[in-house]
């Protein structure tokens, strides 16, 4: 099935150390909590979110997923659609979430550093895999975005869709975390490379940011900070 038929906003669950975080450009040490991520979930469902994205930071930075029992409990406190990301180092590691009802996977690092991961899982799981793009300074970075790449975002997307991947998950790094709002030159580049759906994330700060990516061709946006620190509703953004 096709991701995001129509227009989503998703709103972030990211975690850490077993909290609901959001960090500033990606940084550790820029946190601001937000308290416990299955409560996280619920509201965000009950104000009406229809995916939910769960990024586990610790298995981002670190290679190895510290949230799984957070991620657990969310999967079975919700009915909404789930993807996550942050840790996910292996086709098995990935089937296994799927096979336990993860409905899509993020593959950031991995994807990157063997391209082949994207082919074996969409083979058992069809679409299922969504391949993170974080891009700083117009290339994209890996480990918890410290780690450049050389790839250009667009060119890179395009050859993920080739490998089978269902959807792009396009971050600008650039803005991160800092409520200034999008540059949606670069979402519409890498829309425009590709067919499948693309997810854009990162700088949205008001309901015209989001408007905008949807604008650019974004499938969806993820919203994290912006939600959380009440700039607008979920409800708000759903109505645009």
């Amino acid at each position: 099935m096709t991701a995001f038929p129509e227009f989503e906003v998703v709103p972030a669950v990211d975690m850490q150390d077993g909290e609901v975080v959001q960090l500033v450009q990606g940084e550790r040490g820029t946190e601001k909590t937000y308290g416990d991520p299955v409560e996280a979930a619920r509201e965000w469902v009950d104000r009406g979110a229809e995916t939910l994205h769960l990024v586990d930071l610790d298995g981002a930075f670190d290679g190895e997923r510290a949230n799984a029992d957070a991620v657990e409990r969310i999967r079975e406190a919700v009915d909404v659609s789930v993807q996550l990301g942050g840790g996910i180092r292996t086709a098995d590691d990935a089937i296994g979430l799927l096979d336990r009802g993860v409905d899509r996977v993020i593959l950031g690092t991995a994807a990157v550093e063997n391209p082949e991961i994207v082919a074996e899982i969409s083979a058992a799981y069809p679409g299922s895999v969504t391949v993170s793009l974080d891009a700083k300074d117009g290339e994209v970075v890996v480990s918890g975005w410290t780690e450049g790449t050389g790839l250009d975002p667009a060119e890179a997307a395009a050859r993920y869709e080739e490998l089978g991947a269902g959807a792009i998950l396009f971050t600008d790094v650039d803005v991160e975390g800092r409520l200034a709002g999008v540059q949606t030159d670069r979402v519409r580049a890498v829309v425009e490379a590709v067919e499948i759906p693309v997810v854009a994330s990162g700088g949205v700060a008001t309901l015209d940011d989001v408007a905008a990516l949807r604008d650019a061709g974004a499938a969806a946006v993820v919203v994290g900070t912006a939600l959380y620190e009440g700039e607008f509703t979920l409800e708000a953004a759903n109505s645009i």
